[in-house]
């Protein structure tokens, strides 16, 4: 069956296909640690929730502050669907926000939404401390801050096995160099979206780290200081959402209406592209063989980010054949031509 017969019957499976990027699970299920299970104490972890949640969501520290988000800061109950408790250690306040009331409001409020779709992020993570030197590998006692941190933040994240090979390429002089070269090719086997190397040095007692951000050809960087390895985790992981959430995060009525055609198109292909879509508020336009067309609210560059983490390649201009009326039925207009051109 062709795909524009698939779908104009309307029954759609969903398959999941190999792809680096990530659909991240518990995007809205947020825990906040307590030191009781008090009420003053469960109010100030929930508003604490709430906080971390639109950062997630947004990539935007002030945006909790938007006065279309007032009724939700004063009664945050509105958008929560349950809360519970979590021994630990240590222990913390459970919340799960109701993703549809969560992405209306904020909606609603104006403010951009980074959907669950994000970039798989390899992380190379050297700590120096007293006791030594070690590159954090994936299965360590010591990575479980980094994920936590991670999930906290909204980062899908991948460590390294760390192997000795791998210790080799895991060096300081590599992780604070500019020249990415050396921890890509070891990263080849990981397929993430980006790459995060940091190196993270304890002296009296307290952590700083240097980081640094690769997402294709684009590079971010800073430093981050806390009093311990999982605050400083989070400093840096709260660091590097805030840098990627602009790609990806798209704001109502800022960016413009157009036209999209993707290429090589299947009936697996179908549902990741909708997932990928998702933030652009996507309406299906049409379908002609492998082709489809999709009407969505989005900036180029947003697109391109987005549609990149499935490995999609924008067809250059110079590649689209010219539109000619030939056979076009007297006093039917033709379609609309789209702006952007994928294929797979």
């Amino acid at each position: 069956m062709r795909l524009s017969q698939f779908l104009a019957v309307g029954c759609l499976s969903f398959f999941s296909l190999a792809s680096h990027a990530e659909i991240l699970t518990g995007l809205y299920q947020v825990r906040e640690p307590v030191a009781s299970q008090s009420p003053d104490e469960r109010t100030q972890a929930t508003q604490k929730a709430l906080e971390t949640l639109v950062l997630r969501l947004t990539g935007d520290a002030k945006a909790l502050q938007s006065p279309g988000l007032e009724a939700i800061r004063k009664d945050p109950q509105q958008i929560i669907s349950r809360f519970g408790y979590d021994a630990g250690p240590p222990e913390s306040l459970q919340v799960d926000f109701d993703p549809v009331s969560t992405d209306r409001a904020l909606r609603q409020a104006g403010l951009s939404l980074w959907g669950s779709n994000r970039p798989a992020l390899l992380g190379w993570w050297l700590n120096d401390s007293v006791e030594g030197s070690s590159l954090v590998g994936d299965g360590q006692s010591v990575a479980e801050p980094l994920r936590r941190a991670a999930q906290h933040r909204g980062l899908p994240l991948r460590l390294p096995l760390a192997d000795l090979s791998e210790q080799l390429v895991g060096t300081a002089e590599n992780l604070e160099g500019s020249n990415p070269a050396p921890l890509k090719d070891a990263s080849e086997r990981y397929g993430a979206d980006a790459l995060l190397a940091v190196h993270a040095r304890e002296d009296d007692g307290k952590w700083t780290a240097k980081w640094r951000l690769w997402v294709g050809d684009q590079q971010e960087q800073g430093s981050a200081q806390a009093a311990d390895q999982a605050a400083l985790a989070d400093a840096v992981m709260l660091a590097v959402s805030e840098r990627l959430a602009p790609r990806y995060a798209v704001k109502p009525g800022v960016s413009s209406e157009q036209l999209l055609e993707v290429q090589g198109m299947t009936l697996q292909r179908y549902a990741q592209l909708g997932h990928l879509l998702e933030p652009f508020g996507a309406q299906l336009k049409r379908v002609d063989g492998d082709r489809i067309v999709y009407l969505v609210n989005g900036s180029a560059e947003q697109l391109r980010s987005q549609l990149g983490l499935a490995q999609l390649q924008e067809v250059p201009a110079q590649q689209v054949p010219a539109v000619t009326d030939a056979g076009q039925a007297p006093g039917v207009a033709a379609a609309p031509a789209p702006q952007l051109r994928f294929r797979w």
